[in-house]
């Protein structure tokens, strides 16, 4: 049987100090000291340039437990660590590449609950890693080097927020210029950070930017990240929006690398409307290239029916922010993301960044002189329906002929072989089906077969 990857679409994840144990974290960051070693000379005796890694957090319990393993590992390998503390992971992006350094870890499991944590890379360039990449460093788990370092090669610790101040005023210059400093002078806007890694960042950039800020959800005690808060609770911070007549609201996940909206009238405006409302201004300034936009499998076709009058393409990739930015490598294309709120702009920011995101929609509201309930109205969402059935088994459904006899025959229902998701969750014991489409009926009774189906074949008996 083949060996179970460490990483997953997301870096690597697990319950802390259960199956993410600081014997893990250490593990871990031995090996990618022993990967940097692989790629680079080690200074001679006497030098000190040594190569270093960022690391930063979110606000989890465990973040620094995990931290101080992983800094063990580094350190005993002849890396330096600079420590950046709590910062959302599109921050230690991009100290990694402004300060070019080897590579750049993020603790966060992002949306997941405080009991869970997650360890995930950006090489050189601030990007995550390949899955090569990946696989070598975890061959390096299974065969540590065996060559120690010297002790006077031993790296060492240095802990500052500092360079997160240069990540500020990068956002800040996404949408502001020395003519217009305060490009958000006269906005109303309702923050909630999810009592996670943005809770001092992101207020800073919208006050510096002339915001009138209300704040939610921003004091973190280390188990209340993403509780009933954040993306995916935004409910909160809509109604917030709707009482205080806001001009808009803003919802971030617990390390601030999505967003979810919420219009003046406190009606949620997630990732489809967003691709939207950027990709449409961005053919308009003709920065679209390849006249496309890159999205999951998982978009409403209402994003594609919004993107049609231009001419624009909507390309679809497999689930997972890394299928949508290697599509976009391929395509060179301009913007892509999620439903969730993930969206990437590279020509702004390496990586996903939910500050980023929210700020290119609001200066598009600025621009155009018009509400988000309006620039939003582009999308009409299409019937969708996604359900999920706990299974004993994850992978033999994949080989399974009556189950993929039904995949076929909902294809031809459907339309379009984009338009149906059969796939397995990446950290729990479920398939998930997800089908749209425009006729409603048939999407209902498309999900409905095939969830029937795979519970009575591989479901777990209650």
């Amino acid at each position: 049987m083949a060996k179970k990857r460490l990483f997953g679409t997301d870096g690597v994840r697990g319950k802390a100090n259960a199956t993410l144990t600081i014997d893990l974290a250490m593990k871990l960051g031995t090996a990618v000291g022993d990967w940097i070693r692989s790629r680079s000379a080690m200074p001679a005796a006497g030098e000190y340039a040594r190569p270093f890694v960022v690391i930063g957090r979110d606000t989890r319990l465990s973040c620094d437990m995990l931290e101080s393993a992983l800094t063990a590992g580094l350190t005993s390998r002849g890396v330096d660590v600079q420590c950046i503390g709590t910062a959302p992971t599109p921050a230690v992006s991009h100290c990694v590449s402004t300060m070019m350094a080897s590579a750049g870890f993020v603790i966060s499991a992002s949306h997941n609950p405080y009991y869970d944590n997650g360890i995930k890379l950006f090489g050189p360039d601030g990007r995550k890693l390949p899955d090569i990449v990946e696989d070598e460093i975890e061959r390096f788990i299974d065969s540590p080097c065996t060559d120690p370092v010297s002790p006077d090669h031993i790296g060492t610790i240095v802990r500052s927020a500092r360079p997160v101040e240069s990540y500020v005023q990068h956002v800040c210059a996404t949408v502001s210029a020395p003519s217009e400093p305060h490009p958000l002078k006269g906005l109303s806007i309702v923050l909630d950070c999810a009592n996670g890694a943005a809770y001092e960042v992101a207020p800073a950039i919208f006050e510096q930017l002339g915001a009138d800020v209300a704040l939610l959800h921003a004091s973190p005690d280390g188990l209340n990240i993403n509780v009933e808060c954040g993306s995916t609770h935004p409910d909160t911070m809509a109604q917030t929006v709707r009482a205080l007549k806001a001009t808009a609201g803003l919802a971030f996940d617990g390390d601030a690398d999505r967003v979810i909206l919420s219009d003046e009238n406190g009606n949620i405006i997630n990732g489809d409307r967003m691709l939207a409302i950027i990709g449409k201004h961005l053919y308009s300034q003709g920065l679209l290239y390849g006249k496309v936009v890159v999205a999951t499998i998982m978009s409403n076709v209402g994003l594609e029916k919004a993107l049609e009058p231009e001419g624009i393409r909507l390309h679809r990739t497999d689930v997972g922010d890394r299928y949508v930015s290697a599509a976009m490598d391929g395509l060179h294309a301009s913007i892509g993301g999620e439903q969730s709120g993930h969206i990437l702009l590279p020509h702004l920011t390496p990586t996903g960044d939910g500050i980023v995101t929210g700020l290119q929609v609001l200066k598009v509201m600025k621009e155009h002189q018009k509400s988000l309930s309006e620039l939003a109205a582009v999308v009409q969402d299409y019937p969708q329906e996604l359900k999920s059935v706990t299974v004993t088994d994850r992978v033999s459904w994949t080989t399974d002929e009556d189950i993929q006899s039904a995949i076929i025959e909902s294809i031809e229902e459907l339309g379009k072989p984009e338009w149906l998701s059969v796939r397995a969750s990446g950290t729990e014991p479920l398939i998930r089906v997800m089908a749209q489409g425009t006729d409603e009926a048939v999407v209902s009774r498309v999900v409905g077969r095939l969830i029937g189906l795979v519970t009575e074949k591989y479901g777990v008996v209650v």
